[in-house]
C-alpha cells in the first residue's frame, strides 16, 4: 500500500481549516454558516444529529457540490461557510479537502467529529427513522 488512511487524513488536515468543538459550537445558529454531516444515515439515526445540519453522505458529496452535476444541491451554491463533520473527523477531513480542491470556498471541519461534539455536551437532536 502506497498510502494508508492515516497518511491521507494527515495530509488533508495539513491543508484544511479545522475547528475545535468549542469553535464550531460558537458558530451554531449563525445564518452565514451551514453545518454538513457526511455520516451514513444509519449513524444519524443511531447517534443523533447536530441541529440544523444538512445531511450530505460522503459517497454523494462530489455530485452534490458540483453545480454542473444533475445531483447538485442548491445549499452548496449559497455564500456560506460550510463546516463538515463525520463520526471521528477522518472522513470529514478527507471530504473537506476534496470539496476544497473542487473549488468550494470557506470550508472547514470539526476536530474529533460528532463523537467529540457529543462528548463535549454540544447540542444533539434525535434523527427520526423513515421506517
Amino acid at each position: 500500500m502506497k498510502k494508508g488512511y492515516k497518511q491521507l487524513v494527515d495530509e488533508a488536515n495539513a491543508q484544511i481549516k479545522t475547528y475545535s468543538v468549542a469553535e464550531a459550537q460558537a458558530k451554531l445558529g449563525d445564518p452565514g454558516v451551514q453545518f454538513v454531516d457526511v455520516r451514513d444515515i444509519r449513524e444519524l439515526e443511531r447517534e443523533g444529529i447536530v441541529p440544523g445540519a444538512f445531511h450530505a453522505p460522503r459517497g454523494m458529496i462530489e455530485f452534490w457540490v458540483d453545480p454542473d452535476s444533475p445531483y447538485f444541491k442548491p445549499v452548496f451554491g449559497e455564500a456560506k461557510e460550510f463546516i463538515l463533520f463525520c463520526a471521528a473527523g477522518w472522513r470529514s477531513a478527507l471530504t473537506t479537502k476534496t470539496v476544497q480542491d473542487m473549488g468550494l470556498e470557506n470550508v472547514a471541519h470539526i476536530d474529533g467529529g460528532f463523537g467529540a461534539w457529543k462528548a463535549a455536551g454540544a447540542p444533539v437532536a434525535v434523527k427520526e427513522s423513515k421506517k
